[in-house]
């Protein structure tokens, strides 16, 4: 199976459970559409693009050039990408009104992120005022935001009724502090009658990756498939909550095309320490892994010990949740970076 057949068999299986009739014959417009999160929202509206619950264009902006797993769905007619960087607001005011807006643009990756905090927090906040601009009357907006805005929080799992405890001063305060201003602006287009929801998104993994996403679990799969080792900088005893991506992206299509809250916790339930996720990669491609015999190296920065989220606020609207196992998104996860590494 191909990469792209990887993620359009999940498309699939999403379709089934969505309101098509609310995509029908609307505009869509997504950005960061090349980037994992927006891989699966394209994923869904190639699935529906022939067929009666077909969307009526679907404009994708990215930063740079389509990857070649998204190729063919801009062969489509339905399809177009505009390229550009959503920081510029004069680039942010030529794009297309729509009646679906998704902003996923911005880097999910904290080493990204913060490379250039003044375009993040531009992203994140000037970018979603001039997009909401862009939805038409009676539309629908959806603000990816982040479940690192409980950082400093004790006690997880955390709910949306809470907030983290950092200062402008963390060492990611330029993404934090951003997405907090991005679900502000949502709480007030939403005061003013728009339909604009907030998806806090935490550690969303899968198929769709480029090949130097730095996210750990991508790079534990790469280790393992290019160096044949997994290598761990410390002993690994953080604690993460993963969701595969498709789960995420079904969450959120819910939340925008039904939502009524306007902030959303959108989690998975594959609790592990790092340590265990490392060990289970190294299981599945049948590759050792090592850790140091001294004391646990330096974490990424500011990086959080535990990240885990409650469901509920989504489940009381929309139902009781249904997950992706760990080691079987791990599966899918590691066929898809063996095609983007073209190893067997």
């Amino acid at each position: 199976m191909t990469g792209p057949d990887i993620i359009q068999q999940d498309a699939r299986a999403m379709v089934a459970t969505l309101p098509l009739e609310k995509i029908a014959g609307r505009t869509v417009l997504i950005t960061g559409a090349t980037g994992i999160v927006g891989t699966y929202f394209l994923a869904t509206l190639r699935e529906l693009a022939d067929g009666p619950h077909a969307p009526a264009k679907v404009f994708a902006v990215a930063r740079r050039e389509v990857p070649a797993h998204l190729q063919q769905v801009f062969t489509h007619p339905k399809f177009e990408l505009l390229t550009g960087e959503l920081h510029d607001p004069v680039f942010c005011r030529t794009l297309p009104t729509a009646g679906l807006v998704i902003h996923a643009g911005g880097y999910g990756q904290p080493g990204k992120f913060m490379e250039n905090p003044l375009a993040t927090l531009r992203l994140n906040t000037a970018a979603t005022c001039e997009l909401l601009d862009r939805l038409d009357p009676a539309g629908r907006f959806l603000f990816v935001s982040t479940s690192e805005l409980y950082s400093g929080l004790p006690n997880p799992p955390f709910r949306e009724d809470q907030i983290g405890t950092t200062n402008t001063d963390h060492a990611r305060a330029c993404y934090i502090e951003a997405k907090r201003c991005g679900e502000a602006i949502c709480h007030a287009a939403s005061r003013g009658g728009i339909a604009a929801r907030a998806a806090r998104l935490a550690l969303a993994y899968g198929p769709g990756t480029r090949a130097d996403d730095q996210r750990v679990l991508n790079t534990f799969i790469r280790r393992a498939l290019t160096e044949h080792s997994i290598r761990m900088m410390d002993q690994g005893m953080a604690w993460r909550t993963y969701g595969y991506v498709a789960d995420a992206v079904r969450i959120m299509w819910r939340i925008l095309l039904e939502g009524r809250e306007v902030v959303y916790n959108v989690g998975g339930n594959s609790r592990t320490t790092i340590r265990e996720l490392a060990e289970l990669i190294g299981r599945l491609t049948q590759v050792p892994v090592s850790f140091p015999a001294e004391a646990p190296g330096q974490a990424l920065v500011g990086a959080p010990d535990d990240v885990r989220l409650v469901m509920s606020r989504f489940e009381r609207e929309f139902g009781p949740l249904s997950y992706v196992p760990l080691e079987e998104g791990l599966q899918r996860t590691i066929a898809w970076q063996k095609c983007l590494y073209k190893t067997v």
